[in-house]
């Protein structure tokens, strides 16, 4: 399992220069996330307490549902991952 520092994560988010969401997205980028979260439970894929809380990390910053997705891959240092993001991979420790 895969935990992630939600601090020290937030702290590299705020470095990457991008333009946040509004309320009124985020609030809409919300919605979407809990029904994504719904039909990840339907498939007994349930997500872990600390990815709850870096997804919710994810929308306190307004960050934009595709960059989320970079930033997610970059930290777990996917090759599809785009290298110019400010985000540190995280060291595995299993």
């Amino acid at each position: 399992m895969i935990e992630f520092d939600i601090e020290a994560v937030r702290a590299q988010v705020r470095a990457v220069d991008f333009m946040r969401g509004t309320p009124a997205e985020i609030a809409l980028w919300r919605e979407d996330m809990a029904e994504s979260r719904a039909n990840l439970v339907i498939e007994d894929m349930i997500p872990t307490p600390n990815e709850d809380a870096l997804f919710g990390m994810m929308l306190d910053e307004g960050v934009p549902p595709p960059l989320v997705s970079q930033i997610l891959l970059r930290l777990l240092d996917h090759p599809d991952a785009d290298r110019s993001l400010p985000v540190t991979p995280i060291e595995r420790t299993t």
